[in-house]
This record gives structure tokens, sequence and C-alpha cells, in this order.
């Protein structure tokens, strides 16, 4: 290529920083399995806006990072892809947008996930409108540059899924894709010229991977969330015309299997939050053929370690299951009432609960119960669950962080007015939002790294889950921090890195002015040239020990 060009901010063979960080592109470029072509990405970044970041502060010189950085509702860089033949010398654009001209509203305001056919002889790739609610897998022939669509999905309601899981089969035409146009997660099996042979599963729950395609007995093995619970992953086995599907493991537990060679044989580990390892070979049929070996908790038990509890709790408005987890100190005492810590994660598409059994954290043993929940907007649950957050981010799934504390302070061992929150990233933006929502609900948070308001986070992931800002002023406005500051009232730790060049430092220095101008009282540490990163763990604890534990006869903290 030749037309590269810095001033006009035009670039090939290298990747849009926020194709990177929200499409999954980390190369950009792409040989043919018989090394004559390679497909490579064009970006037109022209109108996009700079972010500008000093990256060294510390040092006596400054360095300064920018990068062109699409802000939600700014100009998104323009992708292309082009194939280069080895022989003749030449490169050939793409019709990457099937020949009409590019605008908001086409599906291929967004492409990605460029991949050859096993065969080489067609470029396969993904196409999505802004939207992001319409997704297309197309073939690019390499030759004459010409398009077509291969598959579609579209969920009109939100957001579809972003980047199909694709298994071709020996003959390197039909393909394994999963799907949650039914509302969940099923696996149908297409070829490349667009045939749909078989939808092999219709399932009420998310299947969650492909284990094993047996092509000589035509029959898939893959698991599912069809458990007792979500959480509880299934082992399965359907034909490839979709007939005989048959549930393999049990219902009560989570399994881990690996397949061996032969494929005839699965080791299955199995658990639950409450039951410790134990490890099984199963025959193809599901049938326990070995017992191979089991957890020995007696030091856990020495130790007097208290096992992870998982509990149910209603949604904040009362129409949805939730989960939470509650992790108890070695020397926990009913009679007594201890502090909550909830870490949070949070965001879309996310889950923090698992059903594995797990030590309790080391936090406990400073007299902390620790707490996680899962409420609406969380993955696994199907497609209705994660959209109940669409549009709604620091609300929804905000309020049923509250609302998992507020049936945890029932209890008469919690302390209902000592609750801290903290997390980083997402969690740090669900932390801050926690407390300024609910003043009634939590004491102290310590956020690190947060967004403050969405129009501050890039292009992909804000409107993929919020929509447009001009689309959705009451939504940005009513997710952003700056709108509750003034109101505070428990105690804030903020952090944020220097050189965060994913959630700006502008995000956590736009919430200490709105505090500032509010008179507010708060606490900051920064890291000095550090990314996207979380507060020191012992200041973090330090904070929550001073705002939450009690005193010591002596007049200190624990």
């Amino acid at each position: 290529t030749t037309a590269g060009n810095v001033a006009a901010r035009v670039k090939f063979g290298s990747a849009s920083w926020v194709y990177g960080e929200e499409l999954n592109q980390t190369t950009a470029f792409w040989w043919s399995p018989d090394s004559k072509r390679l497909a490579y990405y064009g970006f037109d970044e022209s109108k996009v806006p700079d972010y500008f970041l000093v990256t060294r502060s510390v040092p006596v010189q400054s360095t300064l990072d920018v990068e062109a950085y699409p802000k939600a509702g700014a100009p998104n860089p323009v992708a292309t892809l082009h194939v280069y033949d080895r022989e003749k010398g030449t490169s050939m654009e793409l019709d990457v947008r099937s020949g009409k001209p590019f605008a908001d509203e086409v599906v291929g305001h967004y492409v990605y996930s460029a991949r050859w056919s096993p065969d080489g002889s067609m470029l396969l790739f993904c196409r999505m409108n802004r939207l992001q609610n319409v997704m297309e897998l197309c073939a690019a022939d390499p030759a004459s540059g010409a398009v077509r669509v291969i598959y579609r999905d579209e969920w009109p309601a939100s957001w579809t899924e972003m980047n199909p899981r694709l298994q071709f089969l020996e003959d390197g035409k039909r393909f394994l894709v999963a799907s949650p146009r039914t509302g969940f997660n099923n696996l149908y099996l297409y070829d490349l010229s667009g045939k749909l042979h078989a939808a092999l599963t219709n399932h009420k729950f998310d299947v969650a991977a492909v284990v094993r395609v047996d092509e000589a007995t035509r029959r898939l093995f893959y698991t599912s969330r069809g458990g007792k619970n979500h959480m509880l992953q299934q082992l399965h086995r359907v034909n490839l015309d979709g007939s005989a599907e048959k549930l393999l493991t049990s219902r009560e537990f989570n399994h881990s299997v690996q397949i061996s060679p032969d494929g005839k044989w699965f080791v299955d580990v199995f658990e639950t939050h409450y039951t410790p390892p134990a490890v099984q070979v199963l025959d193809s049929e599901g049938k326990s053929v070995a017992k191979l070996g089991e957890s020995d908790l007696t030091k856990f038990k020495e130790l007097g370690l208290q096992k992870t509890e998982l509990f149910e709790y209603p949604s904040a408005d009362g129409s949805t299951k939730c989960y939470g987890t509650l992790q108890k100190p070695s020397n926990f005492e009913p009679t007594k009432r201890y502090p909550l810590l909830v870490m949070v994660y949070g965001g879309p598409e996310s889950a923090s609960i698992r059903e594995r059994f797990t030590t309790p954290s080391a936090l406990t043993e400073l007299g902390f119960l620790v707490a996680e929940f899962d409420g609406r907007g969380t993955s696994g649950r199907g497609k209705a669950h994660m959209d109940a957050a669409y549009r709604k981010l620091g609300i929804v799934e905000i309020d049923d962080q509250a609302a998992g504390v507020k049936f945890l302070r029932q209890r008469p061992y919690v302390d209902g007015g000592k609750v801290g929150i903290t997390g980083t990233s997402y969690g740090g933006y669900s932390s801050v939002m926690a407390l300024f929502r609910h003043p009634e609900v939590f004491a102290a948070a310590a956020a690190s790294s947060s967004v403050t308001d969405w129009k501050n986070y890039d292009t992909i992931y804000t409107e993929r889950y919020m929509g447009l800002p001009a689309d959705n002023t009451e939504g940005y406005a009513a997710g952003s921090a700056m709108k509750y500051a003034a109101d505070i009232k428990g105690r804030l730790m903020l952090f944020f890195g220097t050189a965060d060049n994913n959630v700006h430092p502008s995000n956590t220095l736009q919430l200490v002015a709105a505090l500032q101008r509010a008179g507010k009282s708060f606490d900051l540490q920064l890291g000095p040239d550090q990314g996207h990163s979380g507060l020191n763990m012992d200041r973090m604890l330090e904070f929550f020990v001073e705002n939450l534990l009690p005193p010591t006869t002596s007049g200190g903290n624990r």
C-alpha cells in the first residue's frame, strides 16, 4: 500500500483503537491458507476526534499519547477490507457494504472478524449497523471483490450477538454457529452458500460451548446452562440433524468436561458452591464408568472455613429472581453483627456468580461479610434478562445491587448500617452509582477507573447498551454520576491511573469537580503513569476498616 497518510489520518494493516478494544480485533492482516493472498484492514480516522493523554507524567519530560478515540455519538473510523495478490502484485478493495453508499444506518457501519474460509476461496467477515442490532456474516470473492451474505441475525429490541462463534466441519463448507435469535443461545448448522441444514438445539436456556463434533457418528457434544439453575452447566449430545437430543449429566451439579482424543470418554469435574469438586469418567452415553477422586476438606474444616452460601433474592422491581453469594469469616458467630462488603462489576452481559466450590475471601478474616450479586442485565439467562438494562445503564443493575443488600440485611448478623461496595472499571462505576443513588443502603464505596458519564466512553461499547446519545437523552442523563454528586452522604474513595487510555482520567476528574462544587468531602488516590487499574489493595482495605469496622477498645481501628 502507498495511500497511508499520517496527515490525512488514513492507515492500512494497522488497527483502530476502538476496534481492538471492543470488536476483539487483535490483528489487522490475515494470510490465506496457501499464502498467495494477504487480506488487510484500511482505516480512515479523519473524522474521529482525538483524545490527548499524558502517558509519562513522573519523568522530567512528559510524553503525549494521541489516539483517535470515538466517544458515544461521535464519528467512527471507516473500516475497509482489501486483498493483496502476491502473484499479480495488486490489491483489491472488497465491497464490504454491498455497493451501498456508506451511512450510519447501513449494516456495514462496523466491519470486523475477518478470516479466510478453510479452503481459502473466500474471505469471511462480519458487519453490523451502528446500533448493533443487525449482524451479517459475509463472504467476499478475493478476485472480484463481490460480497454476499451467508447468515444474518437481528434483535431489534436491543442488540444482537456481535461475534458469532463458527466451527467448521471436515468438509470446510458446513459450520456450526451459535445464535440468540430465539431469545436463548442455540446451535445451528449452516453451509457457506447460506443454507440452513438444521436447528441443532431449541432450548429455553443458553447453550454454552461446543465440546466435540463426531462426524463419524454424526453426533455433537455441547454444554449448556440447562441445570437446576442457569449456573449449573451440563453436557448434552445431539445428532447433526437436530434429532435425539440427550442430557448426559446430572442437573444437580456444575460440570466441567474434557473429552478423550477418540471421543469415547469424558473426564467430568462436578461440583456446586456447597459441594467440593469430584472427578469421574463418563462414556458417550453419560454413564459413569470410573470415580477418579474427591476433594479432601480436612484442612478446610481444621481452619474453620465457612462454605460460600448461594441465595436467591428478588430484583428491585420484584419481577425477577436474582442470585447472590455470601462469604463469612472462620470465626463467624450468628449472634454478632458484621459489616458487609460488596464486590461488584455489574456491567451488561457479565456475571460474577459461579456454581463452583470456592474458599471464602481472605477479606472475611478482617471481620467482613463479603457478598456478590448478579441482577438483571447479566449473561447466561437468555436475551430478555440482559435486555432489562438496555438504555438504562446505572439504573436497573444498580438497583438490583441495592436489592441484594436489602435482602441480606434482614438477617440479624448483617449490620445494615455498615455496607461498603468496591470495584474497578464498570465495577468502579457501579460502586459510585450505588453509593450516590442508594444512600439508605451503602455507607462507603471505593471506586477505581470508573466511567462517570457514558458520553465519556467509546461508541461501540456505549451505544450497544445505551443507543445514541441524541436518541436517549434521558437515559444518558440518568446514568451520569455527576447528576447525583451533590447528594452524597456516605464515604467515597476514588482512584484512577493518569495514563488510562481506556476509561480516561477525565471521567474521575469530572466527578471530582462536581463534588468540589457541591462542597463534598471524599478521598482521592491516583496512579502516576498507571493505565486501566485498581486501587492498591492495602489502601482499599484501610479505607473500609476505617469506615465500616468498629473501633478497638484501645481507641484505634482494627
